[in-house]
């Protein structure tokens, strides 16, 4: 299941993670914590859900579905952030949380009043907390990571906040090397992938975070989990461009092995 925000532009939030469940052979339910009106290029407009209705579509899936794992994504606001944890109460479930706060236009898309409110319900509920070099800098008040001894360091801070695993994303960094760092209690494993010369990677974050949520849902284990995320996500960025969607920042091909001919 995802909890996220809804992506009129198809490329990241809801739309993203059930593309990426179908993809990897998993059913996608979703709880939609927001309306946004965006596209390549920008977002126009931010329509939060009501706590109620967050929290009845939450209960619906849990009646009636089998969750076997729970991704979150944009949650919008921190009455949303308390909202989803009182959802989440009590279900043994792995949780695979990122923090979504800056679109890829820039636009915020959580406050920062909000993000204490992540930070103390939200964390130590997490399996995995899936950080971009920004969003690590903002839960952590501190500066950007600029190396990989900094992305070591920021993400073994974010696991004392209460997660069981940090995946530090180096998509932000510089040089031709994208470098990931996975922080467990085991130590640190490097995941690196060519920086591909592409702007379609709207929706990155969101597909990566999905697709991990996937593989646990499968039974895969954490480091299998997100070793089939990482994979996954640098095919569907190199087949990308094919996709000519939007004259902005378009999203990364999510159907890639369906569609391989485009």
């Amino acid at each position: 299941m995802t909890i996220a925000g809804s992506d009129s532009g198809g490329g990241a939030g809801i739309q993203a993670d059930l593309k990426t469940f179908s993809a990897l052979g998993c059913y996608g339910a979703s709880v939609i914590t927001a309306l946004t009106a965006q596209n390549t290029r920008t977002v126009t407009m931010i329509e939060p859900a009501s706590p109620a209705m967050i929290a009845a579509q939450m209960a619906a899936v849990f009646d009636d579905l089998d969750i076997r794992a729970v991704k979150l994504g944009m949650l919008g606001d921190a009455r949303a952030i308390a909202t989803v944890a009182e959802g989440l109460r009590g279900r043994d479930l792995p949780l695979v949380l990122d923090p979504v706060m800056v679109a890829k236009s820039g636009d915020t898309l959580l406050p920062d009043d909000a993000i204490a409110t992540l930070r103390d319900l939200l964390l130590p509920r997490a399996t995995l907390l899936t950080p971009n070099l920004p969003e690590a800098a903002r839960l952590l008040d501190t500066t950007p990571a600029t190396t990989e001894a900094q992305m070591a360091e920021q993400g073994a801070a974010l696991r004392a906040l209460g997660p069981r695993a940090v995946l530090m994303k180096g998509g932000h960094a510089a040089g031709p090397v994208c470098t990931d760092l996975l922080v467990t209690a085991a130590g640190i494993t490097r995941l690196t992938a060519p920086r591909l010369p592409t702007r379609n990677t709207h929706g990155t974050g969101c597909t990566l975070s999905a697709a991990i949520a996937a593989g646990l849902a499968r039974g895969l284990d954490l480091p299998e989990a997100v070793a089939l995320a990482h994979g996954y996500l640098q095919r569907a960025i190199a087949a990308a461009d094919g996709l000519r969607v939007g004259s902005g920042h378009g999203p990364v091909h999510h159907f890639h092995a369906v569609w391989p001919h485009v």
